[in-house]
């Protein structure tokens, strides 16, 4: 998800007290994230929503944090919607949403998910809310089940 104009920004900066690791999935593709992030959204965009396949993307935004690729470089992938600010990068093993930094904006952009370990910051907003699928509306009154049904 590319930070849009419109949806809001928060001035305020979100620093990580370290540079955080992060991996995809099946654990090809390794990184390391250093700098501060100024915003961190949930996005309910029909694109975010599609391309997350959930109620939302979940990503951390910033000006200044740099990517380090520590493996797995040749086994990413990014995906530009034709006519918009809307990229996705992931792994081409599995499919896991990986980070990337969009010259054309100046940002770069972290899946909140591919991180490891506790990153101590919350999301700032939702963003394009009025965009968000008819079935997420009081998700927090659902049953919260530790594990997986059945």
């Amino acid at each position: 998800m590319a930070a849009r104009r419109g949806c809001g920004r928060v001035s305020r900066c979100m620093r990580m007290d370290s540079p955080t690791t992060g991996r995809c999935l099946c654990g090809a593709v390794k990184f390391r994230i250093s700098g501060a992030f100024e915003s961190f959204f949930l996005c309910h965009c029909s694109r975010c929503r599609r391309d997350s396949g959930s109620a939302h993307s979940a990503n951390l935004f910033s000006s200044a944090a740099q990517i380090t690729w520590l493996s797995g470089e040749n086994n990413i992938k990014c995906f530009r919607l034709s006519g918009t600010r809307h990229v996705k990068c992931f792994c081409t093993e599995c499919g896991s949403a990986l980070p990337f930094s969009q010259a054309s904006d100046g940002v770069t952009v972290v899946p909140a998910g591919s991180l490891d370990g506790e990153i101590g910051i919350r999301p700032s907003a939702h963003i394009c809310f009025s965009s968000r699928a008819d079935w997420d509306d009081d998700l927090a009154s659902l049953e919260r089940i530790e594990g997986l049904p059945g």
